[in-house]
């Protein structure tokens, strides 16, 4: 029986279904990173191919050529240069759509010019009936000196086929398509005079791109045959036309498209989504329904995950012996972690939604119409994606700016990003929303709850964006670019790549966030659990010197001795020197210290809460929402979550940077932290004013 290892890079042009085919292959087998040194994602899945022989995939960036222009096309270009790299790959596979077969064959000569076992993989076959193409394929296969597999990922056809090929890749010819010296043969034969054991393209490589490889003596290859930048850019424009010249003189036979057979639909759909008054509209009104049933179908999921973790928490109080570590249990993890896993249905939802309108190929039609009014606010439709990436997670929306070219417009992007509403305010979003907001309907169906949620969406890329014109107004840094976007073809949005994404990121979501919430919690139970001083350790004594004249019952009693306890507590001494900059905007000491452990990660501000509360009380069965809702201004007599403090609190967590993590990345992004400092400084302090007017005003 064979037991063998082969690695399997998926290389292709964006849009053009290669994270399809990568699901296709590997399922949920799935492993993501980033690749050693730089914030570009690096996914690898495993594969069991005939044979008993198991593969690697490696899902590579999207690049339109080896030309790079981006950190995100660097990565593909090193792994190929080097055989040492662990994950050097046994075999390509280049992904092209059927309908683009011309641009996405330049990729592909290029890689066959490497000498890799190299399989032409062309996707989307079944639109070729509706869309009147029809290909040869005996004559690309000897044309290209290729395999060729044909297969729809949407349908799952020919992926039986794609692994039967991966399979018998030593069999495939690894000669070039064409010959680099074509581009220039003088100055080709010298070089690989020069260097006659390394393959040419390699070397062509080398001097062109800005790359990291290790087992060429690049220093000395560049200084021997070292051209201007203007000159070694018109030696790349004529590799790419002679390359097209060859592509075109094999598609005019191995192509054929019938146009009068082709049902093409697309056109007349781009001509009313991309419209430039329709299209905004019909993409607010997505919007508009997207909020409305995050709230209305997460509801009852979320009441029932509230209600079994107050009965946990209860039960584990009842059941076990008594003592610390039932109170760390039933106190401090059952109520944190249920802070958290209260918010899965909402967060699921929000993710199968932006994975609907990315499968669809909507999203990129949403960046183009973008494109028009973020121009006039110093950015390009490029900044779009980091935007609305943001509504995820504002880490990846950051690294997503390196596809942007000019450094001005990077910046600003990255600087802005974080005021894009991303899924971990949502908790806090939700659970405020849900006390603050009646669950009334307008006109029989706008929920008000989806409304505040939808406004607060729009409010933070409104903030965004007014940013983004501020800075560049501010910035003295010259640069502009031109911005280019590719339209997909409409599909139906395959289930299995949506499931994948939704559960993958959700999985992501709350194993990084649980490990925080229960770590916080933890430590926050501990400093709920004890205190220094007569205050605290005399908590009984106290109570019942207070109530000498008025005995509580036990209940009452019990209550006011852990209120006693709680106040006195380590953290409550810190939230107690807090409060009189935070009342102002009408919070208390509990929600002071909500706010300053969620700087680890906004989600953990309901799962602060969620623990305090639970120490501060002996209703380990009350839910979390119930718990909030009930709470009282000792002071004022009323109730802390109130509609004024409420708009307060959404508001301050609608421009507050409450992101460590975030600011790590930008620090990581710019090389510095004086924009990562600036940036922590201008939010805060901007949170904090639209917080204290709001409350102020509303009170």
């Amino acid at each position: 029986m064979i037991h063998q290892n082969i690695n399997v890079a998926l290389i292709g042009n964006p849009n053009v279904g290669k994270t399809s085919v990568f699901n296709q292959l590997t399922g949920l087998n799935q492993q993501v990173g980033n690749y050693p040194g730089i914030t570009v994602e690096k996914k690898i899945g495993f594969c069991k191919l005939p044979h008993n022989i198991k593969a690697n995939i490696l899902d590579l960036p999207g690049t339109y050529s080896l030309n790079a222009s981006s950190i995100d096309e660097n990565v593909v270009i090193e792994l190929l240069l080097n055989k040492n790299d662990k994950l050097y790959p046994d075999v390509a596979l280049v992904v092209s759509d059927v309908e683009n077969l011309k641009r996405n064959l330049l990729l592909f000569t290029q890689i066959k010019d490497l000498e890799i076992p190299t399989i032409l993989v062309i996707n989307m076959a079944d639109r070729m009936e509706s869309k009147g193409i029809s290909l040869d394929i005996p004559f690309l296969e000897e044309q290209l000196k290729t395999k060729i597999a044909l297969i729809s990922s949407r349908k799952s056809q020919g992926i039986e086929e794609l692994k039967d090929l991966i399979v018998t890749y030593k069999s495939i010819s690894t000669e070039p398509c064409l010959n680099a010296s074509i581009i220039d043969k003088e100055y080709f034969n010298n070089l690989q005079k020069a260097f006659p054991d390394l393959l040419l393209y390699k070397l062509w490589l080398v001097i062109t791109q800005d790359v990291n490889f290790l087992n060429l003596e690049r220093k000395k290859i560049q200084s021997s045959f070292t051209k201007s930048h203007s000159e070694l850019k018109r030696l790349q424009q004529q590799e790419t036309i002679k390359r097209y010249q060859f592509i075109n003189d094999v598609l005019k036979v191995g192509l054929t498209v019938d146009s009068s057979v082709a049902k093409d639909f697309r056109s007349k759909l781009d001509r009313v989504l991309t419209h430039k008054f329709w299209g905004y509209i019909i993409f607010f009104a997505i919007l508009f329904v997207i909020f409305q049933s995050i709230f209305n179908w997460s509801s009852i999921p979320m009441d029932f995950i509230d209600s079994t973790f107050a009965s946990l928490s209860n039960m584990a109080a009842e059941e076990l012996p008594s003592g610390i570590l039932t109170d760390l249990i039933s106190q401090g993890i059952i109520p944190g972690i249920g802070g958290i896993l209260i918010f899965i249905p909402q967060i699921a939802f929000l993710f199968l939604f932006i994975s609907i309108l990315e499968e669809s190929g909507y999203m990129s039609r949403v960046v183009f119409i973008m494109d028009k009014i973020m121009r006039r606010f110093g950015l390009s439709g490029k900044s779009v994606v980091p935007l609305i990436s943001g509504t995820a997670c504002a880490i990846p929306a950051i690294m997503a700016t390196r596809n942007i070219e000019s450094w001005k417009e990077r910046l600003i992007t990255i600087l802005v990003t974080p005021f894009t509403t991303c899924s971990a305010r949502l908790p806090v979003y939700a659970i405020i929303i849900a006390l603050v907001i009646p669950n009334d309907r307008i006109l029989g169906f706008l929920n008000l709850q989806g409304l505040a949620l939808m406004l607060l969406y729009l409010l933070g890329f409104g903030m965004a964006i007014f940013s983004a014109y501020i800075l560049n107004k501010i910035m003295k840094i010259s640069g502009k670019t031109f911005f280019v976007v590719e339209m997909p073809n409409y599909k139906l949005p395959l289930f299995k790549n949506v499931a994948i994404n939704v559960v993958e990121k959700t999985k992501a979501f709350i194993s990084g966030a649980g490990k925080i919430i229960l770590a916080i919690s933890i430590i926050l139970w501990f400093l709920a659990s004890y205190g220094p001083g007569k205050d605290f350790n005399e908590a009984e004594t106290i109570v019942k010197e207070r109530t000498a004249e008025k005995p509580l019952n036990e209940v009452d009693f019990e209550n006011a001795v852990a209120s006693q306890k709680l106040e006195n507590s380590y953290i409550g001494i810190m939230g107690k020197t807090i409060e009189p900059v935070i009342s102002p905007l009408g919070y208390d000491w509990k929600i002071g210290i909500a706010i300053i452990s969620s700087f680890a990660a906004r989600e953990v501000f309901v799962g602060t809460l969620a623990t305090i509360y639970s120490v501060g009380g002996t209703d380990n069965e009350t839910t979390i929402k119930n718990k909030m809702a009930s709470e009282i201004h000792p002071e004022t007599g009323t109730k802390i979550f109130n509609f004024a403090s409420g708009i307060s609190l959404l508001l301050f967590y609608a421009f507050a940077l409450q992101c460590a993590s975030t600011l790590a990345i930008t620090k990581k992004e710019t090389n510095s932290w004086k924009w990562p400092l600036g940036q922590l400084l201008f939010m805060s302090s901007f949170a904090y004013l639209t917080a204290l007017l709001a409350y102020q005003i509303l009170k």
